[in-house]
């Protein structure tokens, strides 16, 4: 199956940014956001005897530890799409010797062979260039029964800055998100059942300019296609920071969460049938014999 990939991010770039090796912490966003999700396992009767973490790296290490302790007689899964990334992720989640007995060591691959019950993927699908590929990996990756926990981000993200680099007549500072409505559509299409969207508004505020840029530089690239074909000089940059700083100091993040259920294959109906012209005239004659 083909599938489309998204109109404004480059897959190029996209690529590139998702094997850039890792800092020692994750982001402060995502730690956020893993933590918020988190609160909504909440809701979930299921108890997972199996689960899998999702590019820990970038999702979240801190919260990797809470969700461990959580499910701490389920044995846990840990996936990194590259083996540098996947030996980057061991030497920064295999617990301490004096934990071990706590919990089962983990299982670190790059690829799933193994189905779970429960799959934590955080802060990822939005860096897609293919999203359905990624929920179609997700989806074979969860056993029949169990669940999906995700989060991405939605278009109002950044709506600040898209504002500024449009009035100042420059390429968008980052590609088009994608509405939850669609992510839900997107589950469906999937193979997911009884998807659950939600979404909240965090706002973050700076002291000065350069914390801004700074923290977006931890949180990712701009992996717009249109973006500058070149890097910019260090006149560009001082407008970029003159600019910022006649705004308030915020930045808006539209964070999208969503829960799916993956159910038996679904049986597909064909919209007609055909039969011959011989099997219906012998089907007519036995109705006239009875």
């Amino acid at each position: 199956m083909t599938y489309p990939t998204h109109p404004t991010l480059d897959p190029v770039a996209a690529q590139r940014w998702q094997l850039k090796p890792r800092p020692a912490e994750s982001a402060w966003l995502h730690e956020e956001v893993a933590r918020r999700m988190m609160q909504r396992l909440d809701c979930i009767k299921l108890q997972p005897q199996s689960w899998l973490h999702w590019a820990p790296l970038r999702a979240g290490l801190q919260t990797h530890a809470a969700l461990a302790t959580r499910y701490a007689q389920a044995s846990c899964t840990i996936f990194e799409s590259n083996p540098a990334l996947l030996q980057q992720a061991q030497s920064c989640l295999q617990a301490a010797w004096w934990k071990r007995w706590q919990t089962s060591a983990p299982q670190f691959v790059t690829e799933v062979s193994q189905p779970v019950q429960m799959l934590w993927a955080n802060m990822g699908l939005h860096l897609q260039a293919q999203p359905q590929v990624l929920l179609a990996q997700w989806h074979q990756a969860l056993e029949v029964g169990g669940f999906l926990m995700f989060s991405c981000l939605g278009p109002d993200t950044l709506k600040e800055l898209r504002a500024l680099y449009a009035a100042l007549g420059w390429p968008p500072p980052a590609h088009d998100l994608t509405d939850m409505h669609d992510v839900g559509d997107m589950l469906l299409e999937a193979g997911f059942a009884e998807p659950v969207m939600d979404m909240e508004h965090i706002n973050l505020s700076f002291e000065t300019p350069q914390r801004l840029l700074h923290e977006l530089r931890g949180l990712g690239r701009n992996l717009h296609v249109g973006r500058f074909a070149s890097l910019r000089a260090r006149q560009w940059q001082a407008q970029l920071l003159q600019a910022i700083a006649e705004m308030p100091l915020q930045l808006s993040f539209e964070v999208v969460y969503g829960h799916a259920i993956k159910t038996e294959p679904r049986l597909t109906v064909q919209a007609h049938s055909e039969i011959s012209l011989e099997t219906m005239r012998q089907a007519l004659a036995r109705r006239k014999a009875l």
